[in-house]
């Protein structure tokens, strides 16, 4: 018994007779007779009473066409509805804590804005965590600063930042540059362990031969940032996420000879990830605006 013996059941029964329900089908009156056989032998009753030219529903056809009438509706609301999944349901997202404070929130609301009947869901977290949240499916897309580990993953590559070097703005090395050494006998505050920019501020004094020993580790920024401004140490952060505390002279930049922070933006998903219409949009957003 298929989905095509009930519509052709639910045919007859509206029409009266198999040609009138051929007709309506476009389809050969020996077929509606086949189909109306088979389900007869299948379930075995008699689903019509043949009363001259007329078919008349048995009281077991009565019941059989109340079953197929919720059928097809059902999955004809079904076919319907599947159209606008991809745009009614719902994306997960990951995005590292400098792409999540600086640009995602933009990029999210005009995401919103082509679908508002989708529902984004933001997980913020430090790039290890969102490498391991994709390969564990439980987000579709994932923002990351500096490369990703994982040969089970695609990368769409987006341009970057800087990391810049901070000081308090009475400190020594205020709008000078100094040497990686003199920069690391200094305290330090830095962010969590798995965080890229860490990673890349670490392994970058580690080519001079400098070994930081953070005073302070942070899953915030803004935390770092205000323990600069406070005086409790050094620190490298988003140029795009402390300018605006440059500008008003809460902390100072400083630079050190021969080290350059610079990473690149990546959009990751699993590559065997199926990318819906706004995952598609998500991404090329993505690329829009780095």
């Amino acid at each position: 018994m298929t989905l095509r013996h009930l519509r052709i059941f639910l045919a007859v029964c509206q029409e009266g007779a198999a040609t009138a329900a051929a007709e309506k089908l476009y389809i050969a009156q020996p077929t509606v007779s086949v189909a109306i056989r088979e389900l007869e032998r299948h379930y075995k009753v008699t689903l019509f009473d043949r009363i001259g030219r007329r078919l008349f529903l048995t009281e077991a056809g009565e019941q059989m066409r109340s079953y197929a009438q919720h059928i097809v509706s059902l999955l004809e609301e079904m076919e319907t509805r599947a159209q606008d999944w991809e745009e009614t349901g719902t994306l997960r997202v990951g995005s590292s804590i400098t792409i999540g404070t600086v640009e995602l929130p933009g990029i999210v609301k005009r995401l919103q804005e082509q679908y508002p009947k989708l529902r984004i869901e933001v997980r913020i977290c430090n790039s290890d965590t969102i490498e391991g949240a994709i390969l564990g499916n439980e987000i579709d897309l994932g923002l990351i600063e500096g490369p990703h580990r994982s040969g089970k993953l695609a990368a769409a590559e987006l341009w970057g930042d800087e990391l810049v070097f901070l000081c308090p703005p009475d400190h020594p090395f205020a709008g000078r540059t100094v040497s990686p050494g003199k920069a690391g006998r200094e305290p330090f505050l830095l962010r969590e362990r798995g965080s890229a920019g860490r990673d890349l501020v670490e392994s970058s004094l580690k080519s001079h031969n400098v070994e930081l020993r953070p005073l302070w580790q942070s899953i915030s920024n803004h935390a770092i940032l205000s323990g600069v401004a406070a005086g409790l140490g050094l620190a490298a952060l988003p140029l795009s996420l402390v300018q605006p505390a440059i500008d008003a002279g809460q902390v100072s930049q400083f630079w050190m000879e021969g080290v350059r922070c610079t990473r690149q933006f990546r959009l990751l998903y699993h590559q065997n990830k199926y990318l819906t219409r706004p995952m598609r949009e998500m991404i090329r957003l993505c690329q829009e605006t780095w």
